[in-house]
Protein backbone atom coordinates (compact mmCIF):
# COMPACT_ATOMS: atom_id res chain seq x y z
CA UNK A 1 0.00 0.00 0.00
CA UNK A 2 1.48 3.39 -0.94
CA UNK A 3 2.33 5.87 1.78
CA UNK A 4 -0.30 8.52 2.35
CA UNK A 5 1.27 11.94 1.82
CA UNK A 6 1.51 13.98 5.01
CA UNK A 7 -0.15 17.38 5.01
CA UNK A 8 2.29 20.27 5.30
CA UNK A 9 3.21 21.18 8.86
CA UNK A 10 1.41 24.28 10.16
CA UNK A 11 4.77 25.82 11.19
CA UNK A 12 8.49 25.33 10.57
CA UNK A 13 9.28 22.27 12.73
CA UNK A 14 13.06 22.55 12.33
CA UNK A 15 13.00 26.21 13.43
CA UNK A 16 10.69 25.34 16.34
CA UNK A 17 12.94 22.48 17.53
CA UNK A 18 16.05 24.67 17.21
CA UNK A 19 14.78 26.77 20.14
CA UNK A 20 15.99 26.01 23.69
CA UNK A 21 12.76 24.29 24.71
CA UNK A 22 12.23 21.35 27.07
CA UNK A 23 11.18 17.99 25.68
CA UNK A 24 9.22 15.52 27.74
CA UNK A 25 10.43 12.01 26.99
CA UNK A 26 8.32 8.94 27.79
CA UNK A 27 9.97 5.54 28.11
CA UNK A 28 8.74 2.20 29.46
CA UNK A 29 9.90 1.24 32.95
CA UNK A 30 10.63 -2.29 34.25
CA UNK A 31 7.00 -2.87 35.23
CA UNK A 32 5.79 -1.83 31.76
CA UNK A 33 4.43 1.55 32.84
CA UNK A 34 5.33 4.81 31.10
CA UNK A 35 7.87 7.08 32.77
CA UNK A 36 8.23 10.71 31.68
CA UNK A 37 11.33 12.88 32.09
CA UNK A 38 12.05 16.46 30.97
CA UNK A 39 15.24 16.86 28.92
CA UNK A 40 17.23 19.52 27.14
CA UNK A 41 17.78 18.34 23.60
CA UNK A 42 19.50 19.01 20.30
CA UNK A 43 17.62 18.53 17.00
CA UNK A 44 19.96 17.94 14.05
CA UNK A 45 19.11 16.47 10.65
CA UNK A 46 15.98 14.67 11.85
CA UNK A 47 17.60 13.25 14.99
CA UNK A 48 16.84 14.30 18.57
CA UNK A 49 19.77 13.97 21.02
CA UNK A 50 19.99 14.29 24.80
CA UNK A 51 22.51 13.37 27.51
CA UNK A 52 22.09 10.44 29.89
CA UNK A 53 24.39 8.16 31.85
CA UNK A 54 24.73 5.44 34.46
CA UNK A 55 23.26 7.87 36.99
CA UNK A 56 19.91 7.89 35.12
CA UNK A 57 17.26 5.21 34.99
CA UNK A 58 16.35 6.24 31.42
CA UNK A 59 19.38 4.43 29.96
CA UNK A 60 18.24 1.17 31.58
CA UNK A 61 14.68 1.69 30.32
CA UNK A 62 15.89 2.21 26.75
CA UNK A 63 18.24 -0.76 26.83
CA UNK A 64 15.32 -2.95 27.88
CA UNK A 65 12.68 -1.37 25.62
CA UNK A 66 13.63 1.30 23.05
CA UNK A 67 10.06 2.51 22.45
CA UNK A 68 9.96 6.24 23.12
CA UNK A 69 7.52 9.11 22.80
CA UNK A 70 8.57 12.77 22.90
CA UNK A 71 6.53 15.95 23.23
CA UNK A 72 7.93 19.43 22.67
CA UNK A 73 5.38 22.21 23.03
CA UNK A 74 4.85 25.84 23.92
CA UNK A 75 2.11 27.64 25.78
CA UNK A 76 2.34 31.38 25.23
CA UNK A 77 -0.78 32.72 26.95
CA UNK A 78 -0.06 36.35 26.10
CA UNK A 79 0.12 35.67 22.35
CA UNK A 80 -2.36 32.75 22.54
CA UNK A 81 0.20 30.58 20.70
CA UNK A 82 0.11 26.84 21.42
CA UNK A 83 2.45 24.73 19.27
CA UNK A 84 3.10 21.00 19.59
CA UNK A 85 5.46 18.45 18.09
CA UNK A 86 4.71 14.87 19.17
CA UNK A 87 7.08 12.12 18.05
CA UNK A 88 7.12 8.35 18.49
CA UNK A 89 9.85 5.88 17.63
CA UNK A 90 12.78 4.04 19.12
CA UNK A 91 15.72 5.54 20.96
CA UNK A 92 19.15 4.12 21.60
CA UNK A 93 21.93 4.90 24.04
CA UNK A 94 25.16 5.66 22.19
CA UNK A 95 28.70 6.68 23.20
CA UNK A 96 29.24 10.21 24.42
CA UNK A 97 30.22 12.87 21.87
CA UNK A 98 31.60 15.99 23.61
CA UNK A 99 31.22 18.22 20.52
CA UNK A 100 27.56 17.32 20.04
CA UNK A 101 26.91 17.79 23.76
CA UNK A 102 28.53 21.23 23.74
CA UNK A 103 26.37 22.27 20.77
CA UNK A 104 23.32 21.25 22.78
CA UNK A 105 24.41 23.04 25.93
CA UNK A 106 25.26 26.25 24.06
CA UNK A 107 21.61 26.47 22.98
CA UNK A 108 20.54 26.61 26.62
CA UNK A 109 23.50 28.22 28.40
CA UNK A 110 25.07 30.50 25.78
CA UNK A 111 28.38 30.39 23.92
CA UNK A 112 30.63 31.53 26.79
CA UNK A 113 31.42 28.27 28.60
CA UNK A 114 33.26 30.17 31.34
CA UNK A 115 29.86 31.41 32.59
CA UNK A 116 28.39 27.91 32.79
CA UNK A 117 27.89 26.22 36.14
CA UNK A 118 30.74 23.71 36.71
CA UNK A 119 28.25 20.82 36.45
CA UNK A 120 27.83 21.71 32.77
CA UNK A 121 31.47 22.52 31.98
CA UNK A 122 32.85 19.16 33.07
CA UNK A 123 31.30 16.01 31.74
CA UNK A 124 31.05 12.91 33.90
CA UNK A 125 32.95 9.81 32.78
CA UNK A 126 29.71 7.82 32.68
CA UNK A 127 27.85 10.25 30.40
CA UNK A 128 26.32 8.89 27.20
CA UNK A 129 23.93 10.20 24.59
CA UNK A 130 20.49 9.11 23.53
CA UNK A 131 19.80 9.13 19.78
CA UNK A 132 16.12 9.29 18.83
CA UNK A 133 14.88 9.14 15.24
CA UNK A 134 11.09 9.48 15.13
CA UNK A 135 9.05 7.00 13.09
CA UNK A 136 5.97 9.18 13.36
CA UNK A 137 5.61 12.91 13.97
CA UNK A 138 2.43 14.88 14.62
CA UNK A 139 2.65 18.67 14.37
CA UNK A 140 -0.17 20.83 15.70
CA UNK A 141 -0.80 24.55 15.93
CA UNK A 142 -3.58 24.99 18.47
CA UNK A 143 -3.13 28.76 18.63
CA UNK A 144 -6.14 31.03 19.10
CA UNK A 145 -6.84 34.29 17.33
CA UNK A 146 -6.69 37.23 19.72
CA UNK A 147 -10.15 38.33 20.82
Amino acid sequence: MPDTPQPPAPFDVDAFLSQPLVARVATVNASGAPTVRPVWFLWEKGVLWWITGEYAVMARHLERDPRTAVVVDTCDLERQEFLQVIMCGEAEVVPFDPALSRRKLRRYLGDDESTWHPDFRYYADDARLVRFVPDRTVVKDLSKAPS
